[in-house]
C-alpha cells in the first residue's frame, strides 16, 4: 500500500491558481493509477481528477474539466494537481488516492491523508 501525502494549499483569490502536490511513499507508486479527492465543509467527498500509471491518460469532473490539469512523475513519486481559473465553490480539503482507471472512487477509501486546504475568496 502507498502512504501520501498532500501540499500546496493556500489561500487565492478567486481567478487565480494554485498547484498541489501527492509525495507517495513506496516503490509501487507507478504501478496504480491515481486521483484527486476534495471535501467541503458539510459535503461529502468527491472526485476530483483521475490519472493513468503512466500519465498518459486523464479524467475530470466535470466542475473542473477544463480549469484543472493532472499529472505526475514516476520517477520522483508525485502527482499534482494544477489549478487555475479557481472559484470560491473549489474551497475545500484536496486528498490524493489511488484509483482503479477510469472510475471515481479511491482505491484504498480507509487510507487517506492529511489533505490541504485549498481556500478561494471571492
Amino acid at each position: 500500500q502507498v502512504q501520501l501525502v498532500e501540499s500546496g494549499g493556500g489561500l487565492v483569490q478567486a481567478g487565480g491558481s494554485l498547484r498541489l502536490s501527492c509525495l507517495a511513499s513506496g516503490r509501487t507508486f507507478s504501478r496504480y493509477a491515481m486521483g484527486w479527492f476534495r471535501q467541503a465543509p458539510g459535503k461529502e467527498r468527491e472526485f476530483v481528477a483521475g490519472i493513468s500509471w503512466s500519465g498518459g491518460s486523464t479524467y475530470y469532473a466535470d466542475s473542473v474539466k477544463g480549469r484543472f490539469t493532472i499529472s505526475r512523475d514516476n520517477a520522483k513519486n508525485l502527482m499534482y494537481l494544477q489549478m487555475n481559473s479557481l472559484k470560491p465553490e473549489d474551497t475545500a480539503v484536496y486528498y490524493c488516492n489511488a484509483v482503479p482507471y477510469g472510475y471515481q472512487r479511491p482505491l484504498f477509501s480507509n487510507s487517506w491523508g492529511q489533505g490541504t486546504q485549498v481556500t478561494v475568496s471571492s
